[in-house]
């Protein structure tokens, strides 16, 4: 009997699971859709097939809980490309370029996650007094990329910039090519990946840079 209840448990722990992952995903297809301002429980409970708003706040009590999660599950998906992408690179020079390019692949294959992150980021800074806990801090964050960047200096795969410099307008141009693709679907967005990661591998390579 204890072994049967501990498999019941681990049934409602997968469900619970099965559960959340089916309330952000709805989430995220309604803030693409509609914008965070006019994403509601019971728009998104709507999207997910649901009976009513409170099967949304029996497991995300509030929406800054509910969206917390939301960015969270597209900066893993984000998260998780890029680091294979990079995992196969063998030199500094190589994974800034997978670095580049894993983020316009993200973008092509998820676009509602890449519209749902600008639109909540955006929604916060200037609609919204609720914070996410830190989480629209590390949307733009550019601290991980500073120091890989810096590590490829020292190893001498990379001229003479300011890491931190070069870190923000990498992901500038990044962020801006999510932002033109908002308004344009019909941009050939592996293309612009690509001479995006030929221009910075040119503006980083040795001799290419002029500060300390």
């Amino acid at each position: 009997m204890k072994a049967k209840d501990g498999d019941d448990q681990d049934a409602r722990t997968f469900t619970q699971q099965a559960r959340r992952a089916q309330i952000v995903q709805a989430a995220i297809e309604t803030v693409a859709e509609v914008g965070y301002p006019n994403t509601s429980f019971s728009k998104i409970a709507q999207r997910a097939g649901l009976s009513s708003t409170g099967m949304i706040s029996y497991h995300f009590a509030r929406k800054p809980e509910l969206f917390a999660e939301v960015v969270n599950t597209i900066l893993r998906a984000a998260g998780d490309i890029t680091a294979t992408r990079m995992r196969t690179a063998a030199t500094y020079r190589a994974k800034l370029r997978a670095y580049i390019e894993s983020n316009f692949e993200f973008i092509a294959r998820h676009p509602a996650y890449t519209q749902a992150l600008v639109e909540i980021v955006t929604g916060i800074r200037f609609r919204d007094t609720t914070s996410l806990g830190g989480l629209e801090k590390a949307v733009v964050s550019v601290d991980g990329l500073t120091d890989f960047l810096s590590e490829g200096r020292a190893a001498g795969e990379f001229g003479r910039f300011d890491s931190f410099t070069m870190a923000v307008s990498i992901r500038g141009a990044i962020d801006n090519f999510l932002r033109q693709h908002m308004f344009d679907g019909d941009l050939d967005i592996a293309r612009h990946g690509r001479e995006v990661a030929d221009i910075f591998d040119l503006c980083t390579r040795p001799g290419a840079g002029a500060s300390n």
